[in-house]
């Protein structure tokens, strides 16, 4: 059996990709802060699938929590053929009402862990010839935001890292890939207090689906996933369309929203 570890491993697109991994009857190493929730999940994972399930409680916004983990993925004697780097966080506010400790901990999270868990897991998967990266960003990362959030700016660095890093080793039999979902009916609105209210049923994603989809476009050796045609031409728009035209809608826009409200990661 090959072995996966994912962070965030506990709700939303992390959850079900511990379910959509276990089905495969890959062992896991499971991530995240809440202790008896990990240990919860470890139980369902190992009565439904027969697999072995490891978890690994740590804050990955923290130097020892990071350290935890990259110890684990560099541990040759266990090798991790698949990293899931889900963990992330949003915040409901935009980035000059928020404190800076805030904006700090959103960095460490979104682009910091990713950055050192990615070169923990690497090294060794170049060594053995094989090895896969799952990097979750999103389609708010295509372009700015209105009226101004960091966590675009976090998302885009994802997709942008994922891509370097996926053109750099395809050649030693690694794969790397940004998945870039929209709107997805998780935890994760309702634990930054993002309002959802306004956002159209059309534009909401199913976990489950995103997830294979997500699996099978890094199967393909694909750069990045993009889940539903819906959102591949939404972001397709956003990313390819001439940025002062864009810039102008995005600031006519910012100028009729008074709060600012994070866009969809999962």
């Amino acid at each position: 059996m090959t072995t996966a570890l994912v962070t965030g491993a506990t709700a939303g697109l992390g959850a079900a990709f511990a379910r959509a991994l276990a089905a495969e009857r890959r062992d896991l190493v499971l991530v995240a802060r809440d202790a008896d929730r990990l240990a919860a999940t470890a139980t369902e994972l190992t009565e439904k699938y027969s697999v072995e399930v490891e978890v690994l409680p740590a804050d990955l916004v923290s130097d020892e929590g990071c350290a935890l983990v990259e110890a684990r993925l560099a541990d040759a004697a266990r090798p991790v053929e698949l990293l899931v780097n889900n963990a992330g966080i949003g915040l409901r506010s935009g980035f000059v009402e928020n404190t800076i400790d805030d904006e700090e901990r959103m960095l460490r999270l979104n682009v910091r862990a990713v950055m050192r868990l990615t070169h923990a897991a690497v090294p060794g998967m170049i060594a053995r010839g094989h090895g896969d990266v799952l990097n979750v960003s999103s389609v708010a990362g295509f372009g700015p935001t209105a009226p101004g959030s960091t966590y675009s700016a976090t998302k885009a660095w994802v997709t942008t890292f994922s891509e370097s890093v996926h053109l750099t080793l395809k050649h030693q039999g690694v794969r790397v890939i940004a998945l870039c979902p929209g709107f997805v009916r998780t935890e994760f609105h309702q634990r930054a207090d993002i309002p959802t209210g306004d956002i159209p049923d059309a534009l909401w994603l199913d976990a489950d689906k995103v997830v294979r989809d997500a699996l099978a476009d890094l199967r393909r050796g694909r750069p990045t996933s993009v889940p539903s045609v819906r959102y591949k031409v939404l972001g397709g728009i956003v990313r390819y369309a001439p940025r002062p035209v864009y810039l102008r809608l995005i600031g006519r826009a910012a100028k009729t929203v008074g709060r600012t409200t994070t866009p969809p990661r999962d």
